[in-house]
């Protein structure tokens, strides 16, 4: 079997609510789709959604690497073979892990239609039946974000995940108006996705705010100062997640050095996809720290790659993959059961695209084959 084209779709997914976080306001999330052939009429699809904030990459980027750079050097390869693919990509250029993802996720959708399996089947079996979702709060106003955590629980939600990160004395009066009005059983999990910046900051907010039982505080300070992590860590009972900090095998194996952090945020866009984020997976294990799969807000492709990887998993205790909760309008109708996830047993990804919807949100496609 061999890869003979690979179709690359721009998009734009539009949102129902603007998405808010630290650093950005989203009306829609700008995604790639790949969509790959084999020579055995197999085709299997993958998505990259890139962060300029996390990984360095952009839409339009991520779109020309993948044409220019990734699909010619892959193109003609067998799909089964992901370890020499992923050598292939890292040989061509460095980093990108946002376009290597999409190849990555595209593979092993044809890996499982192939031996008609799940994809979770191929990395280790299904260990968890289900996940419960957590409702993700974006940054409004105290009374605001307070106003929606009460509908969110009303609605099923058991968990709530609070963006904060703009402003240090607002963040602690939208922690503690949530908490108040959402009483003590309701998990709150608080992401500032940087924008505490520094730990003096950080634990300046943590002190305030310690009586609100936190699940947990998420990526506060920059993304590259792993020491003031440590700090956060050493100097808070508040259980410390690490994510826009690791990217990949270099950052994990400081990350454990140092011990860094409690848990860690893997997501298949920063990491390079599915093959990758097993492999952080088994270091987090063996350093004693538990995993959450998250994402960039993907399209029903991207989010049932990381599904799988979850539920495969021992160690991954949690999961954020809310990005089709999110969406006027996708591409694939992966099935929630709210306020849980559970995975379906189609082979692959278990996806299935709507490519009418695929080209009418398409503002960009190329397509790469194999030259003869």
């Amino acid at each position: 079997m061999k890869i003979t084209a690979v179709s690359i779709y721009g998009i734009h997914l539009p949102l129902k609510e603007p998405f808010i976080v630290s650093y950005e306001t989203y009306t829609s999330m700008p995604a790639i789709i790949v969509r790959m052939e084999t020579d055995q009429g197999i085709v299997g699809y993958g998505e990259g959604v890139a962060d300029d904030h996390v990984t360095g990459e952009t839409w339009a980027s991520t779109f020309q690497v993948l044409k220019n750079t990734l699909l010619p050097a892959i193109v003609g390869e067998n799909p089964f073979h992901i370890e020499k693919i992923h050598e292939i990509m890292d040989q061509r250029i460095y980093s990108s892990p946002t376009a290597k993802a999409a190849i990555d996720i595209a593979c092993y959708d044809i890996i499982g239609k192939v031996v008609k399996q799940p994809v979770y089947q191929l990395i280790g079996g299904k260990y968890h039946e289900k996940f419960p979702v957590a409702y993700v709060l974006s940054i409004l106003e105290p009374k605001e974000m307070a106003a929606e955590a009460i509908q969110a629980v009303k609605n099923g939600y058991t968990i709530l995940k609070m963006k904060v990160g703009t402003d240090k004395e607002t963040d602690i009066e939208r922690i503690r108006a949530v908490r108040e009005k959402v009483g003590e059983k309701v998990k709150i999990r608080v992401d500032a996705n940087q924008g505490w910046v520094t730990s003096a900051d950080t634990l300046y907010v943590l002190n305030r705010v310690k009586d609100c039982e936190i699940d947990w505080i998420e990526q506060p300070v920059l993304a590259d100062d792993i020491d003031a992590l440590v700090e956060v860590k050493q100097k808070t009972d508040i259980p410390v997640m690490v994510d826009e900090g690791l990217k990949g095998n270099k950052e994990m194996r400081e990350i454990i050095m140092k011990r860094a952090a409690d848990k860690i945020n893997i997501k298949l866009m920063k990491c390079g996809g599915i093959y990758p984020a097993v492999k952080l997976v088994h270091q987090a294990e063996m350093a004693g720290m538990s995993c959450q799969i998250g994402s960039m807000v993907e399209s029903s492709i991207g989010s049932a790659a990381g599904f799988h990887v979850a539920f495969a998993k021992k160690n991954i205790t949690s999961v954020e993959l809310t990005g089709p909760l999110k969406f006027k309008k996708d591409i694939g109708h992966l099935s929630y059961n709210l306020p849980y996830i559970q995975l379906n047993d189609l082979p692959g990804l278990g996806v299935d695209v709507d490519e009418y919807v695929l080209h009418e949100l398409a503002e960009m496609h190329e397509v790469v084959k194999e030259e003869r």
